[in-house]
């Protein structure tokens, strides 16, 4: 038990925060909102169910499709119960055990996809530089293996955070900056030491940008690699197998990049910017991803179009 002042009472519900300044049409801009997390879970969906049922798609870079839908899942099913209270609702309150959940549920599914990102990477490498030996070296049992390795690792590094959280006290501060949880969010409103909780997030934060720095280093590398590679025509159609990767990669690092820019550099921040920056990092993943993978990838896209008896 934490001692306070008598002046202070210990907080027992979070608010969040939707768009500030345009609560009124909160219901309206709930109808995008509500279309976004319907397309991305519906698409995510479809492409594990063409991967699963299609045994021409049961190869490595397929399975490390999978396990980024299945990712793009988890993000949007963590952020949406709060997303559309909060829109359609109008509900902004969260007791602090529902809010310590959803973050971790958030940064475990962000490390998760930051994770799957880097290893997309290698296959892209591997199946450049050395396609000969590539389905030999990735085998459907390493697969598992590695997603299995990833998943856990995901799950363990974000595990302390909503602990660490719940020992803090939280008496004077009760709004947050988000329409969802986040662990450096909730940690600022504390009126008790967060030191641990500081150099702890700062550490996961850390590890998912240092995924970034590897997926570029590989990118370095299969660069060098296609280099080398004779024809023109080859080594063009050699990267073009690596443009959705590339595509997921901005697509999920850019909004991270520009919030966190904006947190240390910017002097006039802008409150709106920021939430919005923030909610497209939730969003934009899960909804792009498998509409970009649908769109370069032929084979997905033939056996789409054949599940709908499309010719």
């Amino acid at each position: 038990m934490h001692s306070l002042n008598s002046s202070e009472i210990e907080i027992t519900t979070f608010f969040l925060i939707g768009i500030p300044g345009l609560e009124h049409v909160h219901i309206w801009i709930s109808i995008p909102i509500c279309l976004m997390y319907l397309v991305a879970i519906l698409g995510n969906c479809t492409c594990l169910f063409v991967i699963r049922t299609e045994p021409s798609l049961h190869a490595p870079t397929y399975y490390f499709l999978s396990m980024l839908a299945v990712s793009d899942l988890g993000l949007s099913l963590s952020s949406l119960p709060t997303m559309l209270r909060i829109f359609m609702c109008n509900a902004i309150g969260i007791s602090p055990n529902a809010c310590f959940a959803q973050e971790f549920f958030i940064h475990g599914f962000t490390d998760m996809e930051s994770s799957v990102l880097l290893v997309m990477s290698l296959d892209r490498f591997l199946a450049i530089q050395n396609p000969l030996r590539y389905s030999s070296i990735l085998t459907s049992a390493r697969i598992a293996k590695i997603g299995v390795v990833f998943s856990i690792k995901s799950m363990l590094l974000v595990l302390p955070l909503p602990f660490t959280l719940k020992r803090l006290t939280y008496c004077s501060k009760s709004l947050l900056s988000h329409s969802y949880c986040l662990h450096q969010d909730v940690m600022k409103l504390a009126c008790s030491d967060n030191t641990v909780n500081f150099f702890y997030g700062f550490f996961v934060a850390f590890c998912i940008m240092s995924d970034s720095v590897f997926i570029a280093m590989s990118y370095v590398l299969i660069l060098k690699t296609v280099m080398g590679i004779g024809s023109r025509k080859e080594w063009l159609k050699a990267l073009n197998t690596c443009v959705s990767h590339i595509c997921a990669v901005l697509i999920f690092y850019v909004p991270i990049i520009v919030l966190a820019s904006m947190h240390c550099f910017s002097k006039d921040k802008s409150p709106m910017a920021m939430i919005i920056i923030a909610d497209v990092f939730l969003l934009m993943p899960p909804l792009m991803n498998p509409i970009v993978y649908c769109m370069k990838t032929q084979q997905i896209r033939e056996k789409l179009l054949g599940k709908l008896c499309l010719k």
